[in-house]
C-alpha cells in the first residue's frame, strides 16, 4: 500500500463511523492511512477511488471540536473543480454538523468575499495556484496563514508537468515559513514516477491506493476504414452517435479546441434522433461552459464534446462512456481520461478509441497495450524555472520586505528548487531590484531597493500592477466573441484569427456558425449565419506531440511483423507492402528514403520524435541542403516522420545528420528567430518584466509583442548574457523547438538506413497528403523563377543571353507545318 516507512491506519471517531455506515460506505485502507499519517504524504489512487474525501478526512476530523481560522487549504489546478468540491464537502459538513465554513478563493470570487477573507477567512478554503500566489502577496498574509493546519494539493501530476506546480511549491515554502508543522497532502490519479513526484512535493511518504479493476478499452468498431490523413475523424461521426445513443452519458475527448469545434458540427448534423449534446473547451465563454457543467452534473445531457478542460477530476457519476476521438498522443493523458467514465472505484471505466488516420490506428493500438500494462509516460522534471522565482520574489516584496539569505534558504525547501545555486538566485534578486545590466539605466525596472539590510518595494504603489499579473500561464492572446447589439458573449478567438476577417466572413465558434460584422473596443462583434461552411477559428499552440514512450512503443509494433496480427488487416497489407518496396522503420536504425515524385525529389525521414522535433528537424535539414545547393522547397512534418521536397535529390544524409552541425544550426536559427522571440515573451511575462494587465485595460496582444520584440533586440545586442536570454534561449530548446528529441533520436538509431526509391513507398504516402506545408524561400524558389522565366521566354520566341544587358536577338520562329485539327473524341 505505501512506500518507505510504513504509515498507521487511524481509527475513525464514532461519529464518522456513523456517517460512513449510514452511507453504505466501509473506509478504504488508504483513506484510514492518510488519517494516520504524521507527515507529508502522497496519495496515488485511481479516479472513483475516494482520494478528495481521503484528503480532506483529517481536517473534517479535527475540526470537528472547533477551529478559529484558516485551518485547511485545498489547491486544484481549475477553478470548476473548486465549485465540485465545495458541493461534495456540503454533504459531510451538514450531515455531521460541523461548525465550519467552507469558501473558495478564485478568479470569480467576489470582491467583497476576498476582502472579507483576508480579516475573517474560513475554516478550509479552497483556491488555485494563482489566487495562493497573490494571497501571500498581501501584508496580512502571515495573519491569514498562521493558523493554518493542513494543505490539499489536488491532481498534483497535472500542476507538476507545467510552471503552476513550480509557483505552488514556492508558495507552499512560503507557507511552511507563516505556519510551521502544517501538514501537506498531495492527490493523483495518474503518475508514472510516484517518487519523483514527492520529492517535487519536498519530500512525501507514498501511499498506493488498491489500483481497481481493469478498464474496459477498446477500439470503436466503424463503418467505414480511417482515412489515409487528417486529424479530424469525422469519418466516424454516425458510429460514435451509435454509441451514444446505447450509453447514459458519454464524453467525447477532441485533442484540440478547433477540432471539437468541428466534430461538434458534425456530430449535429447527423443527430438524426436530436440527441441533447454539448459542448465544453477552453476558448468558451465561463457562463457557457458553466451551462454545460451544470447540465451534465443534473444529466440532462447525453454527450458533451470536450477537451483537456475536461481531463481533470469533475466528478458526474452518471458518465459510463469515455471515446477519445484521435490518437491520444499521450498514454498518462488516455488513463486520466479513460478515469471519467463509471467515476466509482468498484466499477471498470468504459472508452473506446477512435483514430484519426490510418496511422493513429498503429498508435492507438499501442497506447492500448500501454494502458494494459499500465506503464505511464512522462518526461523527467527539470530544475524550478527562473523566471516563475523572480515574479515570486517580487511578490514577496509586496508581502513586506525581506531578508536575502532567509528568503533563499526558504526557498532551497521548495522541491524544484532544492539544488538552487546562490549564484543564480542572486542574479534573479538584481534582475527583480535592477532589471538588468543593460536595462538599469530604466528607472521603471528599479524596483527593489534595501534599507536596513532588508530588501522591499522601491515604490509601493507599484505592488498594484504586480498583483494585476500574477501567473505563469501565457496563452495566445484572445479576443472574446460577442453576439452584435449588446449580445451576450460567445466565447474567445485568437487576435491574430481576427485581424484577419473582413465583414461577412463566417467562422465557427461555440458550435454555432457565426458572420463577422465588426471589431468594436477590442470585441468581435457577429450575427447568426446560415452557411454551412465556415471559416475556421484556429487555436495555435494546442498541436500535442506524442510522448517519447509512445514512440517507442509505435516504432517497436511497426518493426516487428511477428506482432501485426493485432493490427486490423487493411494496416497489415500496408505495412507488407512497405516491407516489399522499401523496409520498415524499426528500433535501433533511423530509416530515410529519396524518391521522384511529380518533378520534384522527395526525402522521407521516419524519426518518430514527436511533431515538435520532427518540425525542428525540417528547418534543420532545409537549411543544410540549402548550403549544399540541393534547392529545398517546402517540408511538412508529422509524430512520426519529416517529408522534404527539393529540385536535386539526397544521395548522402549522413553529413546533414552530423550532430555538430545540427546543433549548430539550431543556435544560428535560433538566434533572429521568431521562436526565439515569442519564447522571451513569455519569459519576460512571467519574470514580470513587462505587465500584461494594467489599470484601465489589458494590453492588446501586439502592443506586448512590440515591447518584448524591442526589448530582446536590445538584450540580444548589448547584454546577451542577461539573465532572460539565458532562460529563454534554455526554454526554446525544450518546447516548440524539442531538439533534444532529435538528439535521443539520433542516440537510439545506431544505423541509418538510407533507401533511393523509383516511386513514393507505401508508408510516404500518407505524408504526401499532410496540411501544414512550411514553404522554404532559398536559391529552390529562384532556380524555379529563372526556370519558369526561361520557358516563358522561349515560348514567346526569345532566348535569355548570358549578358545581364539584354537579349540575344529572336531568331525567326517559322512552323515546319501547320498543325493539324484532331477530331473530338472521348478523354483518354
Amino acid at each position: 500500500m505505501n512506500e518507505g516507512s510504513p504509515l498507521s491506519r487511524a481509527t475513525l471517531p464514532p461519529a464518522f463511523a456513523d456517517w460512513f455506515a449510514r452511507q453504505g460506505w466501509t473506509p478504504h485502507p488508504h483513506q484510514l492511512a492518510l488519517l494516520g499519517a504524521q507527515g507529508d504524504s502522497l496519495l496515488i489512487a485511481p479516479t472513483g477511488g475516494g482520494k478528495t474525501l481521503a484528503g480532506f478526512l483529517p481536517s473534517l476530523v479535527e475540526l470537528a471540536d472547533g477551529w478559529k481560522g484558516l485551518h485547511t487549504l485545498y489547491v486544484s489546478p481549475l477553478k470548476a473543480l473548486t465549485a465540485d468540491i465545495s458541493r461534495n464537502l456540503a454533504r459531510p459538513v451538514a450531515d455531521l454538523e460541523l461548525p465550519i465554513r467552507v469558501e473558495d478563493r478564485t478568479g470569480d470570487t467576489k470582491t467583497s468575499a476576498r476582502q472579507r477573507q483576508r480579516t475573517d477567512p474560513p475554516q478550509i478554503l479552497l483556491t488555485t495556484p494563482e489566487s495562493l500566489a497573490l494571497m501571500l502577496s498581501y501584508p496580512e498574509a502571515p495573519k491569514i496563514f498562521s493558523s493554518l493546519r493542513r494543505v490539499v494539493l489536488d491532481e498534483l501530476h497535472a500542476l507538476a508537468e507545467s510552471k503552476r506546480g513550480d509557483q505552488l511549491m514556492l508558495g507552499l515554502a512560503r507557507l511552511r515559513s507563516l505556519a510551521p508543522g502544517l501538514i501537506a497532502t498531495g492527490l493523483s490519479a495518474t503518475v508514472e514516477d510516484p517518487q519523483a513526484l514527492a520529492g517535487f512535493m519536498g519530500g512525501a511518504q507514498v501511499v498506493h491506493a488498491d489500483p481497481g479493476p481493469e478498464p474496459d478499452i477498446a477500439m470503436l468498431p466503424t463503418s467505414r476504414p480511417p482515412p489515409w490523413a487528417g486529424a479530424g475523424g469525422r469519418y466516424a461521426v454516425r458510429d460514435v452517435l451509435k454509441a451514444v445513443a446505447e450509453a447514459r452519458t458519454t464524453i467525447i475527448f477532441i485533442n484540440t479546441r478547433a477540432q471539437a469545434e468541428l466534430f461538434f458540427q458534425a456530430l449535429w448534423a447527423e443527430n438524426d434522433a436530436n440527441l441533447p449534446i454539448g459542448l465544453h473547451h477552453g476558448s468558451l465563454a465561463r457562463e457557457a461552459r458553466a451551462r454545460v457543467e451544470a447540465a451534465m452534473a443534473a444529466g440532462e445531457l447525453r454527450a458533451v464534446v470536450a477537451t483537456g478542460s475536461l481531463d481533470l477530476g469533475i466528478d458526474w457519476g452518471n458518465v459510463d462512456l469515455v471515446i477519445q476521438v484521435g490518437a491520444p498522443k499521450n498514454v498518462k493523458r488516455l488513463v486520466q481520461r479513460i478515469g471519467r467514465a463509471n467515476h466509482r472505484y468498484n466499477a471498470p471505466s468504459r472508452a473506446r478509441i477512435v483514430p484519426a488516420n490510418r496511422f493513429e490506428v498503429i498508435e492507438c493500438i499501442a497506447a492500448l497495450e500501454a494502458v494494459r500494462e499500465r506503464d505511464l509516460d512522462g518526461d523527467a522534471r527539470g530544475p524550478g524555472p527562473l523566471d516563475v522565482l523572480c515574479q515570486h520574489i517580487l511578490l514577496t516584496a509586496c508581502a513586506g520586505p525581506f531578508d536575502a539569505d532567509a528568503l533563499y534558504a526558504e526557498i532551497r525547501t521548495a522541491g524544484p528548487y532544492r539544488d538552487l545555486s546562490r549564484a543564480d538566485f542572486d542574479d534573479c534578486l538584481n534582475f527583480t531590484a535592477t532589471g538588468g545590466y543593460a536595462l538599469r539605466a530604466y528607472d521603471r525596472w528599479q524596483r527593489l531597493m534595501q534599507r536596513g539590510g532588508l530588501w522591499g518595494l522601491r515604490d509601493p504603489r507599484a505592488a498594484r500592477d504586480l498583483r494585476m499579473n500574477v501567473g505563469t500561464i501565457v496563452e495566445a492572446e484572445m479576443t472574446k466573441v460577442r453576439w452584435k447589439r449588446g449580445g451576450g458573449l460567445l466565447g474567445e478567438v485568437e487576435e491574430s484569427f481576427a485581424a484577419s476577417l473582413v465583414p461577412g466572413d463566417t467562422f465557427l465558434t461555440g458550435g454555432q456558425i457565426v458572420r463577422y460584422e465588426a471589431l468594436r473596443e477590442l470585441v468581435v462583434e457577429v450575427s447568426p449565419s446560415p452557411r454551412k461552411e465556415p471559416k475556421i477559428a484556429v487555436f495555435s499552440g494546442v498541436r500535442m506531440p506524442m510522448s517519447a514512450e509512445l514512440s517507442h512503443r509505435v516504432l517497436s509494433l511497426i518493426g516487428d511483423p511477428s506482432r501485426w496480427e493485432v493490427l486490423p488487416q487493411p494496416t497489415r497489407d500496408w505495412l507488407s507492402l512497405q516491407a516489399e518496396v522499401s523496409a520498415v522503420p524499426r528500433p535501433g536504425t533511423l530509416l530515410a528514403e529519396t524518391f521522384p515524385h511529380m518533378g520534384r525529389w522527395h526525402l522521407a525521414v521516419y524519426g518518430f520524435a514527436g511533431h515538435n522535433a520532427m518540425q525542428t528537424l525540417g528547418l534543420l535539414l532545409t537549411r543544410a541542403m540549402e548550403e549544399a545547393g540541393l534547392g529545398p522547397l517546402g517540408f511538412s512534418s508529422t509524430d512520426y516522420a519529416l517529408l522534404i521536397w527539393s529540385l536535386d535529390p539526397v544521395t548522402d544524409l549522413a553529413p546533414l545528420l552530423d550532430r555538430d552541425k545540427l546543433r549548430a544550426g539550431l543556435g544560428d536559427w535560433l538566434a533572429g528567430n521568431a521562436v526565439m522571440k515569442r519564447t522571451f515573451k513569455n519569459v519576460a511575462i512571467i519574470s514580470g518584466l513587462i505587465h500584461r494587465n494594467m489599470p484601465g485595460g489589458r494590453r492588446t496582444g501586439k502592443q506586448a509583442t512590440f515591447s518584448t520584440d524591442i526589448l530582446y533586440d536590445t538584450l540580444r545586442r548589448h547584454d546577451p548574457d542577461h539573465l532572460l536570454m539565458r532562460i529563454t534561449a534554455a526554454e526554446a530548446g525544450r518546447g516548440l523547438v524539442d531538439f533534444g528529441r532529435i538528439e535521443e533520436m539520433l542516440d537510439r538509431s545506431s544505423v541509418l538506413d538510407h533507401r533511393q526509391l523509383d516511386r513514393v513507398s507505401p508508408l510516404a504516402a500518407p505524408l504526401m497528403l499532410e496540411m501544414g506545408r512550411v514553404r522554404i524561400e532559398g536559391q529552390g524558389r529562384m532556380r524555379l523563377a529563372e526556370q519558369e522565366a526561361e520557358a516563358m521566354m522561349q515560348a514567346a520566341g526569345l532566348q535569355l543571353t548570358d549578358d545581364p544587358t539584354g537579349f540575344d536577338a529572336p531568331a525567326p520562329v517559322v512552323p515546319a507545318e501547320p498543325p493539324r485539327r484532331r477530331k473530338a473524341g472521348p478523354a483518354r
